[in-house]
């Protein structure tokens, strides 16, 4: 009955409490005069019917005035109940005055009696559905605890006592202090008691109100409950809140980033603004994930230009939309300029450099997922080696100041051709360096970054919203992880603290292993792991590694590696080539592209000094056991020609 009635619509519920105020007038006209008379003759005359009529029908426009039919009676308070008073009054003088002028007699007291009836029908009545509604508007809401009884915690406590979605029913702190204390009738408990109390109480989701906590302090916390049966969310950030972008109530999931357990550096604004502000900025793969990140800081920085280049027309839409309402609130607008088309074409990359004279340049174009280019060799090698050469070639033709290579972890010992691909074209850039010290040549080289495309993130929550399985490529694959707009930000600091040839390596902290960050993320989102020992919701079908896929990443060649004045980065000095060397190869290179011969392309890319050496899934798994048997791993049971092979292969690799 109550859903059905809180599910009306509002001129039906409008019109429900109209009739009911039709019927409780006239009846607490009636009931004011028989309480009077004890009832002595119940039926009222003709002239007291009319002054009920009267009454009622004045009454109800009085209501009407004061707002009291556009009150939503379940948030009724207050001012809704004053109206209900002034209501009153202006009633009972419309029956004194009613009753005179129809000439029906009315005892003294009567007035009082009527005044008193009108509050308990028409204020009580709203006040009791009110208190029935919002009953069972708890009985149906989703039952949660909060974590952390502090400002943000009572904060969001407060907002929750009249949500239409959650009930408040617990507190979980880890300060003994305030452990036990009840807060607006919820309790406080401990982390431990928490676990027991999830069943009791039917919890079914956790909301984190520590905003001010460090993220370390946050992954430590979410590791000890992720294994509980909720879900986990947690509210905005302080500055967020402060700012007025977000509010208390608006909770979202648990990022990612939560369970990496790393903060972020505060930035150095002198780094950021060395190679950008009021300077001519060139990114090119404008449109990709770190190259749009690049962009959307970059244009903070003042430069006075700033140039996406970019070949896919609906990705350089997007993010020069994006950036013109960046720049709605900016007194100076940075003049953006679209420029659609490839790193390979040379005369569009010459007539850019040359009109705009650009200063900066972020090459962040590449083709990036590692299986496609796998199976698309030559445009792969195309697009990643021979792009960056036509832009680094016309970086030192023109004498642009600062030219850097976004690079990645997976051009160190290269066993895909992405990874040949950037690997070489790190070589470029420093044996260009050599020959031209007008232009500082650099590169930034890190590993995976949360959200780009193509990123497991996405991939896993969508497998989990649909039920599963969730595909991981194998249970010991490894990764690093980095958010796109920390990883930005670190390439712009470490272009400019480039002196020329320099390789930089993010810090990317401690890798993950993607069979956890699995299990974690189905632990976050309220779900369990289905496997041999729990029937559960969601399986993990480990699907093998793709081709060119390693198990486990690198970020440097060598251990000739140096500190910088940013924390998170590191300069590493490495083997390079001079150019006349790596021209040759980059010539023979060219013209296996030219004839299209993908297995004479892998052959030669084996032959450059890159330590290109392309391992089959067994393979990775043999190097993966030759290197951990300290670590007293289970070796595969694998026929002895196999082993031989590794054994060999290994020989020559040293």
């Amino acid at each position: 009955m109550l859903q059905k009635l809180v599910e009306l619509p509002r001129n039906y519920k409008r019109a429900l409490m109209l009739s009911l105020d039709a019927l409780s007038l006239p009846l607490a006209y009636w009931l004011s005069i028989n309480l009077r008379l004890d009832f002595q003759n119940p039926a009222l005359s003709s002239q007291e019917a009319a002054v009920a009529g009267v009454v009622t029908l004045f009454t109800m426009l009085v209501f009407a005035r004061t707002g009291l039919y556009r009150a939503v009676v379940r948030f009724m308070g207050i001012e809704a109940a004053w109206a209900v008073v002034k209501g009153a009054v202006a009633s009972t003088l419309i029956l004194m005055v009613a009753s005179f002028l129809l000439q029906a007699p009315l005892p003294r007291s009567v007035p009082f009696i009527y005044f008193m009836l009108v509050l308990v029908l028409v204020g009580g009545g709203r006040f009791m559905v009110r208190h029935l509604l919002q009953e069972y508007r708890k009985s149906v809401r989703k039952r949660v605890a909060i974590y952390g009884a502090g400002h943000a915690g009572t904060q969001a406590l407060m907002s929750l006592l009249n949500s239409p979605e959650y009930k408040p029913v617990l507190f979980v702190d880890d300060d003994s202090a305030v452990q036990g204390r009840v807060f607006h009738g919820v309790p406080v408990v401990s982390r431990d008691m928490f676990a027991h109390d999830i069943e009791r109480l039917n919890i079914s989701d956790l909301l984190l109100a520590i905003p001010s906590a460090s993220r370390l302090k946050r992954k430590e916390i979410i590791e000890s409950i992720s294994h509980l049966p909720v879900r986990i969310h947690t509210i905005p950030g302080m500055a967020d809140l402060v700012s007025g972008k977000a509010r208390i109530e608006e909770f979202r999931n648990i990022e990612i980033e939560d369970l990496l357990g790393r903060d972020s550096v505060a930035p150095d604004d002198n780094l950021l603004h060395a190679n950008i502000r009021g300077k001519v900025v060139l990114v090119t793969g404008a449109g990709g994930s770190i190259g749009s990140e690049l962009c959307r800081q970059i244009v903070r920085l003042e430069p006075s230009v700033l140039l996406l280049l970019e070949q896919s027309e609906f990705a350089l839409y997007q993010i020069e939309r994006e950036l013109e309402q960046l720049q709605t609130s900016n007194a100076e607008r940075v003049q953006v300029h679209p420029v659609l088309g490839s790193a390979l074409d040379e005369k569009l990359i010459d007539t850019v450099l040359n009109t705009f004279r650009v200063q900066t340049i972020y090459h962040a174009a590449a083709y990036k997922h590692v299986p496609l280019v796998e199976y698309n060799v030559v445009a792969g090698i195309r697009n990643n080696l021979y792009g960056s050469l036509v832009v680094a070639k016309a970086a030192a033709f023109h004498d642009v100041e600062t030219c850097v290579l976004v690079s990645t972890d997976k051009a160190v010992r290269p066993t895909n051709i992405m990874g040949a691909s950037k690997r070489l074209s790190e070589l470029v850039f420093q044996a260009l360096q050599k020959n031209h010290k007008h232009t500082c040549f650099s590169m930034v080289r890190f590993g995976n970054v949360l959200g780009s495309s193509g990123s497991v993130i996405p991939l896993f929550r969508e497998q989990i919203a649909a039920g599963g399985p969730i595909t991981v490529t194998h249970p010991e694959i490894i990764r690093y992880f980095m958010t796109i707009p920390e990883a930005a930000q670190l390439v712009i600091q470490a272009g400019a603290m480039a002196k020329g040839g320099e390789v930089f390596v993010l810090d990317m902290g401690e890798p993950v292993k993607i069979a956890d960050l699995a299990r974690r993320m189905i632990s976050l989102m309220g779900c369990t792991v289905k496997d041999e020992e729990q029937d559960g919701d969601i399986e993990i079908v480990y699907s093998g590694l793709r081709p060119g896929e390693k198990l486990f990443e690198e970020l440097l060649i060598g251990e000739n590696v140096t500190p910088t004045q940013h924390p998170r980065v590191l300069r590493a000095s490495e083997f390079s080539l001079e150019w006349s060397q790596l021209n040759a190869y980059l010539r023979d290179l060219e013209r296996l592209c030219e004839q299209g011969d993908c297995g004479a392309i892998r052959d030669m890319l084996m032959r450059c000094p890159i330590g290109f050496s392309p391992q089959s899934e067994v393979e990775d798994i043999l190097w993966k056991q030759a290197q951990a048997i300290d670590a007293e791993l289970q070796p595969l049971e694998l026929p002895k020609a196999e082993v031989v092979q590794l054994k060999d292969r290994k020989e020559v690799v040293n």
